[in-house]
C-alpha cells in the first residue's frame, strides 16, 4: 500500500505579494494621516493662520489720513526704541532671574522629599502642593490681591494688630516680588509633579547599589537623582522662560487695586493687550507680539544650548 504525500500549497507569485504589502502600507498611511488630520486642521487654523495673519499686519500702518499703507519693518523698529517695552522686557528679565530659580528650586525639594518616601500623609502632601496650579490664573491674582491690600487685607489687620506694621506688597517697592510669589504659589505644584514622575522612573536597584556601598539619602540625591533629572529640569526651565515673558493675569488683575504702580506696559504682552485693545493700535501690538515671540525664543535657545554644552564637557 502507497501513500501519497498532500500536495504543497501553491506559492503566491511574487509580484503578488509585493503588491499586497505596498497595498497595506499605502492604507497604513492613510489611516495614521487620518488619525493626524483633526490635530493638523486645528493647529493651522489656531496657530498658523493667526501667526501669519499677525505678521501681515504688523508690516502695515492704519492713519487717520491715508488709511493702512505698507510701513516695512517700521513698527519693529518703533518697538526696539519704545521705553515702555524695553522697560517691560528688562523687568520680566529681572523677574525671571530671580523667581525661576527659587521656584524651581522648590519644586525640587518637594519632588525629592516626596520622592524618599519617608514623609507621612505623602499623598495627601503631593495633592495639597498641587492644588494651587489647579486654581485658575485669575482667582488666584484676586485672591492675594484681597490679602495683599493695605486698608482690608488680613496681612494689613495683622501688622496694625500687633502694632509693628505691615509693608504695603502693593507699592511700586513690593510690586514685583508679590507677583512673583503669586507666580511661585501656583506653579511649584505643576513644577514638582514633572520632576516627581521623572524620579519615579528610575530604577530602584541604582538606589539600592548605592546604599550597599554606604551613600546615605543626601548623596543619593545629589549624586544620582539630581542628575537624572536634567531633562525634567531643562523642560521645566524653558517652560518657566515662555511664562515669564507671557506673564498677564497677574499684573491685569492688580492694576485695578494699584493703578498707580502697575501702567499698561508694566510687562511685554499686557502693553500689546493694551496697544490692541485700548489704544487700537493693532498693527503695532502686532509687531510687539512678534518681537516678544522672538525674545522667548532667544532666551530658551540660549539656556537651552549652554545646557548642551555643560553636558557635552562632562
Amino acid at each position: 500500500m502507497t501513500s501519497t504525500a498532500p500536495p504543497a500549497p501553491a506559492q503566491p507569485p511574487p509580484q503578488r505579494t509585493a503588491n499586497t504589502l505596498s497595498t497595506l502600507r499605502r492604507r497604513e498611511a492613510r489611516a495614521g494621516y487620518l488619525f493626524v488630520l483633526p490635530f493638523m486642521i486645528v493647529f493651522v487654523a489656531m496657530l498658523i493662520v493667526p501667526l501669519g495673519y499677525s505678521g501681515y499686519l504688523s508690516v502695515f500702518r492704519e492713519q487717520l489720513i491715508g488709511g493702512t499703507s505698507f510701513v516695512g519693518l517700521e513698527n519693529y523698529a518703533r518697538a526696539l526704541s519704545d521705553a515702555t517695552f524695553t522697560g517691560g522686557v528688562a523687568r520680566m528679565a529681572l523677574f525671571l532671574v530671580i523667581q525661576v530659580p527659587i521656584m524651581l528650586g522648590l519644586a525640587l525639594l518637594f519632588a525629592l522629599v516626596l520622592d524618599s518616601g519617608r514623609l507621612r500623609l505623602q499623598k495627601f502632601v503631593r495633592l495639597a502642593i498641587f492644588i494651587p496650579y489647579a486654581v485658575p490664573g485669575v482667582i488666584s491674582a484676586l485672591m492675594w490681591g484681597y490679602l495683599y491690600g493695605p486698608d482690608f487685607g488680613p496681612f494689613a489687620q495683622l501688622g496694625e494688630a500687633s502694632g509693628l506694621g505691615s509693608p504695603d506688597f502693593l507699592s511700586a517697592d513690593f510690586m514685583l516680588f508679590s507677583i512673583m510669589n503669586i507666580v511661585t504659589w501656583g506653579f511649584i505644584g505643576y513644577n514638582m509633579i514633572i520632576m516627581y514622575s521623572a524620579l519615579r522612573s528610575i530604577p530602584t536597584e541604582i538606589y539600592e547599589a548605592a546604599r550597599v556601598d554606604g551613600a546615605g539619602e543626601v548623596r543619593i540625591a545629589t549624586a544620582i537623582k539630581i542628575p537624572a533629572l536634567r531633562p525634567a529640569l531643562v523642560l521645566t526651565t524653558i517652560f518657566s522662560v515662555i511664562g515669564t515673558f507671557q506673564l498677564f493675569n497677574e499684573p491685569n488683575i492688580l492694576r485695578t487695586i494699584a493703578p498707580n504702580v502697575i501702567g499698561n506696559g508694566y510687562t511685554p504682552n499686557l502693553y500689546a493687550y493694551n496697544l490692541a485693545f485700548v489704544g487700537q493700535e493693532v498693527n503695532y501690538a502686532a509687531a510687539i507680539a512678534f518681537l516678544l515671540g522672538f525674545v522667548i525664543m532667544v532666551v530658551s535657545y540660549i539656556f537651552q544650548l549652554s545646557t548642551s554644552r555643560k553636558e557635552a564637557t562632562r
